[in-house]
């Protein structure tokens, strides 16, 4: 069995995305007074009172959309409907009702779902004395909140918790170890199709419209008894080639998704070159020292490529990540997808590697006595270190002068430790500390 649902709908602006970050305590949808920013079914698990539901965001109902994708929002919102468990209808309590509200509830009727009414945008006197005239469209008493305010969200929380289905094992194990991997790339790359193929449903929108998803849309699902979340993330561009506030919001929401994650799948189409996004994106993963897996994928549309000269191309294009491993794989069918599941795996338990303290400074003795940095006019000492984190591996190394350690000989230093703790695809986080006490024999 799957958590239970619970999904916002609502004609387009009434705040569902707003609503939705409001209970879930961070900024997960998009937020915009634009119609139409909701694209795909935006979910997250939420937990309260001792259950666990999945919160799902929708489009806005009878949304013409100028990007040709209004039936592919439908479907979305279709679908989400008929997997609820419970269905948040959202009206806009300071606008008033509209036919677009009823033209929604005339939806609702029909489909045998229990419907919590939620007005939204109740933020002064008159819009609570307002809430009752809502009791007209036969969904019962309205639940008044200010998704924007923070007022009436717990007890919105109760209500629904109160009309969930009996719990079930799933919500357990859905606080349990989950791998969180992001999916990033630029636009096109296939990070859509490869979520829909893992979540065996189209979870996503895929179209050849480039730049269809804007939100990180977070999909959880199993892989052989092993619980994985995959976080879709908006194709990134150009930081000068982003047109609106949208796609500014999706920009930071790609990055916010690398920060979350413990491990990202970097996507490529094999056919094209290797971007200057491709680079930047890389170059983000490398300072939050997350491990990466670079997939080539669309395989299946070029069969005569040469994969050991890709493998190499990618490395040289990117050197921040010459310790990545690389995959090639078809999200369109499935080829390789299974053994790169795996590797996703293998890494997270590269990054939770025990680094012993006598072990940790045996090697650093043993680096130490085979090269020394640069001095500069300045005599280095390396005292000490020890292991301080996991998710990613972070080391303290206490020096005399933390400049001259930095750099060419950080990196020196991390391969050694990568070859002795036996995580050769995973970054280390490095800190030099200043520290004068000797605790390590001096070099002579």
């Amino acid at each position: 069995m799957a958590l239970p649902h619970v999904a916002i709908v609502g004609r387009p602006n009434v705040g569902k995305s707003s609503l939705l970050n409001r209970l879930v305590g961070r900024r997960v949808s998009i937020v915009e007074p634009t119609a139409g920013v909701t694209r795909d079914r935006v979910s997250v698990p939420v937990r309260h009172r001792d259950r666990t539901f999945e919160l799902v965001d929708t489009g806005g109902l009878g949304l013409v959309d100028e990007a040709l994708l209004k039936e592919h929002v439908e479907a979305q919102i279709g679908f989400a409907l008929a997997t609820a468990d419970v269905v948040l209808f959202v009206v806009d309590g300071r606008e008033g009702r509209v036919p677009g509200d009823d033209m929604v509830a005339r939806r609702l009727r029909t489909l045998g779902k229990k419907v919590l009414l939620v007005v939204n945008k109740v933020e002064a006197f008159h819009d609570e004395v307002a809430v009752s005239t809502w009791h007209q469209l036969g969904f019962g008493d309205a639940t008044p909140v200010s998704a924007k305010e923070g007022w009436g969200a717990s007890g919105l929380l109760d209500r629904i918790v109160d009309e969930l289905p009996p719990k079930n094992s799933d919500e357990d194990a859905a606080e349990g170890d989950v791998l969180h991997f992001a999916v990033v790339g630029k636009r096109n790359s296939g990070k859509s199709t490869l979520i829909n193929l893992l979540a065996g449903e189209e979870r996503v929108i895929v179209s050849e419209l480039p730049g269809t998803t804007r939100d990180a849309i977070d999909v959880v699902f199993d892989f052989d008894g092993r619980k994985l979340m995959a976080i879709d993330t908006a194709g990134v561009r150009k930081k000068k080639s982003l047109e609106h506030a949208i796609e500014l919001f999706a920009h930071n929401r790609s990055n916010d998704s690398i920060r979350r994650s413990h491990v990202c799948v970097h996507m490529f189409d094999v056919r094209e070159q290797i971007s200057q996004v491709d680079k930047a994106l890389a170059a983000y993963c490398v300072e939050q020292h997350k491990p990466v897996l670079l997939v080539g994928n669309k395989i299946d549309l070029a069969p005569e490529l040469d994969l050991q000269k890709w493998d190499a191309y990618i490395r040289q294009q990117l050197p921040g990540l010459d310790h990545a491993p690389v995959a090639f794989m078809s999200a369109r069918d499935g080829t390789n997808v299974r053994e790169t599941l795996e590797i996703l795996f293998d890494l997270r338990e590269q990054t939770r590697v025990s680094m012993p303290t006598p072990k940790l400074n045996a090697v650093l003795q043993d680096a130490r006595d085979r090269l020394m940095p640069t001095s500069g006019g300045h005599f280095p000492k390396m005292f000490y270190g020890t292991q301080t984190g996991t998710e990613p591996l972070a080391v303290m190394i206490f020096v005399n002068e933390p400049r001259l350690f930095r750099g060419q000989y950080e990196r020196y230093l991390t391969h050694r430790l990568r070859e002795a703790f036996d995580c050769p695809e995973v970054p280390i986080r490095i800190v030099f500390r200043k520290r004068e006490k000797v605790v390590l024999g001096e070099r002579d």
